[in-house]
């Protein structure tokens, strides 16, 4: 309830007698509409008024509303939590009304499998609705799983250069740019190998963002990169990011696949590098939780010289290689 003292009560009656004043109270006070604040103390007038009052909000009246969930929705929207919570599902009647449409009218087109924002398109005439706006809060509220409108979410598309599609074939997936590049380069000039290896496949990995791609890999790829028998190895940075992205990779998708590290890159890296001092400080904050299963793909000699840079807070780059180096 909100607070009102008695001259904001009676601002609209300033001009009239203080008995009519006084009626005008007496009658709202009558109707249930203000209630006293006894600890405000009287006017000192006869007859006395109280100095402050609590206005009451009228109790509204959600009858129609409580029919309506009760008798008129689609029996896949549960309306428990609405029953109890009748102001809120006045608020989002209109998005409610709108599933309930599309589930009489058009539920077969639940047997298609589409992406969050074409479904959510479809039901409410808005893209982002289902996932960044009030969707998914909507479907708990009608106890609707997103599971159930058949939908799948989209990672941003791989990036990839396919020199050949032959299979059983070496992918190489590259954490930086630059490097996607030159080996894209080197490998349109003819050359089928790098550093010795024959790729079929280079993807670029744009750093984290290869977790969540490899995710939806079997959409974001052509078919005869998921063909059994195929080898897939990573390279990027030597810091601890890099490595990190490796470990989560490899673990993530160790059903799948195994993924491996492309080690003569990683050598060549650190034979290249020479003494740790000419290297750049490793950026700040970085993640140094890595398991160490990076280090088990590597000679004792590698892993000390590779332990001894990390040590020193530098980190070696993958574009210390080029086009040259392949």
């Amino acid at each position: 309830m909100k607070r009102i003292s008695l001259e904001e009560l009676l601002k609209s009656h300033t001009g009239e007698a203080y008995g009519q004043q006084y009626q005008f109270v007496m009658k709202r006070l009558e109707q249930g509409k203000i209630k006293p604040v006894k600890a405000s103390g009287t006017n000192g007038k006869s007859p006395a008024l109280y100095r402050a009052y609590w206005l009451v909000e009228e109790k509204k009246d959600y009858s129609a509303l409580e029919d309506e969930l009760k008798y008129r929705l689609h029996p896949m929207i549960s309306v428990d939590y609405y029953l109890s919570h009748l102001a809120v599902y006045e608020k989002d009647r209109e998005f409610v009304l709108a599933l309930d449409r599309y589930l009489r009218c058009c539920r077969e087109l639940l047997s298609c499998q589409e992406s969050v924002n074409e479904r959510s398109f479809e039901i409410w005439n808005r893209e982002k609705f289902l996932a960044k706006e009030q969707g998914k809060r909507i479907l708990k509220c009608c106890g609707i799983q997103a599971g159930e409108l058949n939908i799948y979410n989209t990672a941003e598309p791989l990036a990839y250069y396919s020199h050949t599609r032959q299979t059983p074939q070496n992918l190489l997936v590259l954490e930086n740019k630059d490097t996607f590049y030159s080996m894209r380069r080197h490998l349109l000039e003819g050359k089928g190998r790098i550093l010795k290896k024959e790729i079929g496949t280079l993807i670029y990995g744009a750093g984290k963002r290869i977790l969540k791609s490899f995710e939806d890999f079997d959409f974001c790829i052509e078919p005869y990169m998921a063909e059994h028998g195929n080898s897939i190895y990573y390279f990027g940075d030597l810091d601890y990011e890099g490595i990190g992205i490796y470990e989560k990779l490899a673990e993530t998708f160790c059903k799948r696949w195994e993924i491996l590290p492309f080690v003569t890159a990683y050598v060549k890296m650190i034979e290249k590098a020479g003494s740790a001092a000419m290297l750049p400080d490793t950026k700040e904050k970085q993640n140094r939780n890595i398991s160490g299963y990076f280090f088990t793909h590597f000679t004792e000699g590698q892993i000390s010289k590779m332990n001894e840079i990390l040590g020193q807070g530098k980190y070696i780059p993958q574009e210390i290689l080029n086009i040259s180096d392949f």
